[in-house]
């Protein structure tokens, strides 16, 4: 065991040694408070970020069975491709804008929402 481990550990065991014990169900108590938060009001807002994560995680798994296409025939891969993004240039620009508008929208009153200190 290195100097630097031990060194640390001792260091660790003085302190908890010197906690008092009538402390520790207040700090078990006070994390217990903080650890779960309260249900939302609106059922949504539990359900919008796992949504978004899980629509991305598809997106990045699609690549695997594209990679598996592009290996055994490059012509399928590149047609699908190629219809991917003819397709995704055909969106219109204000839909992106009115995603990119929501999404940073969403996320600046989020982080003013935590700032002034009425959200979690």
């Amino acid at each position: 065991m290195s100097v630097l481990l031990r060194l640390l550990l001792t260091m660790f065991s003085r302190m908890v040694g010197r906690m008092p014990t009538s402390a520790a169900p207040l700090r078990s108590q006070a994390v217990l408070d903080t650890a779960v938060p309260p249900p939302p009001l609106d059922i949504w807002t539990q359900r919008a970020r796992p949504t978004f994560l899980y629509l991305m995680y598809a997106v990045i798994l699609w690549s695997l069975p594209m990679g598996v296409i592009a290996a055994f025939s490059p012509s399928v891969a590149s047609a699908m491709t190629k219809g991917m993004t003819d397709y995704l240039a055909r969106l219109p620009e204000p839909l992106y804008a009115l995603f990119a508008a929501g999404y940073l929208g969403y996320a600046g009153l989020r982080q003013w929402g935590k700032v002034k200190g009425t959200d979690r």
